[in-house]
């Protein structure tokens, strides 16, 4: 029984199931994935997250943390993009972990990115219901408190309390009206939000080239406050400083927060099997948005914190609050409209990602083929699974505080990282004659450096992330033993006599 776990999916037997009918539609051009990508990355990190973190773990030395944080997701994404290119089919990490670490070790990333892409699509759509309530805020409306917030949220030092609303209302809406637009069909999905991303970048560059001219470097003078490591191991700090919450602060303790605001680039690859040229595009797509938003972040990071002290960076709204305190009243309207359009493109690829992943999983029979694998016969859109996945989020964002959830996204990503990073290294030396359109350069080096990037920034994050991680799988586990292992495709071949090829 043990060795059916680790049954690997030929790479024949993918690319045999490409030339199937109940296949989405390839109408993106590398353009459209590197769209996508920035449309997915830059939202809820470069509005929202910059500021807490350059506030409580990394002041200025901010910038060396997106750096830090970028290296790993650059070693990860030259090996997301080799896999890409020799298996250009929904999927993402779950489908390259099938090839080379087995069906075990699949159903684990790909259960792993269920829970990525869900949890982050819930949070990003509270941080649009604030930004969308900030927003019409200008012109003096807004929302009824009774439907304003979740019903109740948890703090600390207060445990859970009443907040007096009865749902979120903002969020449920954006996230409903998105489900409709993912369903309808990619090539629409993707207009949309190429609209949004020329609107949030340019926000973000007006943002850049303004601010440019408030910079005082005095306040750079104190660049690392917090000091340059924070490094804990399940929660024990190892190196650095104790911030007040006994966590970890400093330099590395920011870039582990950070990575938030790296999230998407991997998306790009789940939506391989819809790619024009997916050899060619799905490559130039993710390496492309990860090192146009590194630079983007970086020049974000140097304007905000030479714009205000650190210490009085807004928490919240940092981009739009630093334009209010040297006397610009008119960059509350344009970044506000840019976080809104920026965070509704990152929701939108989230949701496009999730049902990718869900199908690749049912196509493989670890979960129901009727349901999540059903591609609309009109739209070509895995309609079925998009709308669970709508209804899901939905209610995640209308009722349930995710402060402490979000950050299960970030050890969740990080995981997949490795495995994706070790998944190359196993498939150059158990197959090495493949066919690789794209190739990872330095192989072993950079694999190696992303896994150990990845995992120092893992164990940099709170104890509580790993619990939460492990009771989230052990819930996969059941799910995977009780009908996954029965009804996989390799099970199936089994039955056939067929077995995989050495």
């Amino acid at each position: 029984m043990f060795k059916h776990l680790f049954e690997r999916k030929p790479l024949s037997l993918l690319h045999e199931e490409m030339k199937s009918d109940n296949r989405l539609r390839r109408v993106l051009g590398a353009w459209s994935l590197t769209s996508l990508g920035v449309g997915c990355i830059i939202g809820a990190g470069i509005f929202v997250v910059t500021g807490l973190v350059a506030h409580d773990k990394a002041g200025p030395a901010l910038m060396v943390s997106f750096v830090v944080a970028g290296l790993a997701c650059v070693f990860s994404a030259l090996c997301y993009a080799e896999f890409a290119s020799m298996a250009p089919v929904a999927g993402s990490a779950y489908t390259y972990a099938y090839a080379t670490l087995g069906e075990f070790f699949a159903w684990i990333i790909g259960w792993d990115l269920v829970l990525e892409y869900t949890v982050a699509s819930a949070s990003v759509a509270h941080g649009w219901s604030k930004y969308f309530q900030n927003f019409i805020g200008i012109f003096g409306a807004k929302v009824s408190p009774l439907l304003a917030k979740a019903p109740y949220d948890y703090d600390p030092a207060r445990g859970a309390f009443a907040t007096g609303g009865f749902f979120d209302l903002p969020a449920l809406v954006i996230v409903l009206l998105l489900t409709i637009v993912l369903v309808i069909g990619i090539r629409e999905s993707s207009r949309f939000n190429n609209v949004m991303v020329v609107v949030k970048v340019v926000v973000v560059l007006v943002f850049i080239g303004v601010g440019a001219f408030y910079i005082n470097p005095a306040n750079w003078r104190n660049f690392a406050p917090y000091g340059w490591t924070g490094l804990s191991v399940f929660g024990k700090t190892v190196l650095g400083q104790v911030g007040q919450d006994g966590a970890p602060v400093g330099m590395l303790a920011g870039a582990a927060m950070i990575f938030f605001a790296y999230i998407g680039f991997d998306s790009v690859s789940t939506h391989a099997e819809e790619a024009k040229n997916p050899q060619r595009d799905v490559p130039i797509g993710i390496i492309s948005s990860l090192l146009i938003c590194t630079v983007l972040y970086i020049a974000v990071t140097v304007v905000l914190t030479g714009m205000v002290p650190y210490q009085l960076i807004d928490r919240d709204a940092a981009v739009a609050v630093a334009f209010q305190s040297v006397g610009l009243r008119w960059g509350q309207f344009v970044i506000s409209l840019g976080a809104v359009a920026g965070i509704t493109s990152v929701m939108l690829v989230l949701m496009l990602s999730q049902p990718r992943v869900l199908l690749a999983m049912a196509r493989d029979g670890l979960l129901p083929k009727s349901f999540f694998g059903a591609v609309h016969p009109r739209f070509r859109t895995p309609w079925k699974s998009t709308m669970l996945t709508g209804g899901v989020v939905a209610l995640m964002a209308s009722f349930i505080p995710l402060g402490i959830l979000a950050e299960l996204v970030n050890i969740g990503t990080l995981l997949a990282f490795v495995i994706v990073c070790a998944a190359v290294l196993i498939m150059r030396m158990t197959n090495p004659q493949a066919e690789r359109p794209f190739r990872c350069p330095a192989v072993p080096v950079i694999p190696i450096l992303g896994i150990l990037f990845c995992l120092v920034l893992m164990f940099s994050l709170p104890s509580q992330n790993w619990l939460r991680l492990f009771v989230w799988m052990a819930v996969g586990m059941v799910i995977y033993f009780a009908y996954g292992r029965f009804h996989s495709v390799m099970a199936e071949r089994r039955k056939t006599g067929q077995s995989e090829p050495k």
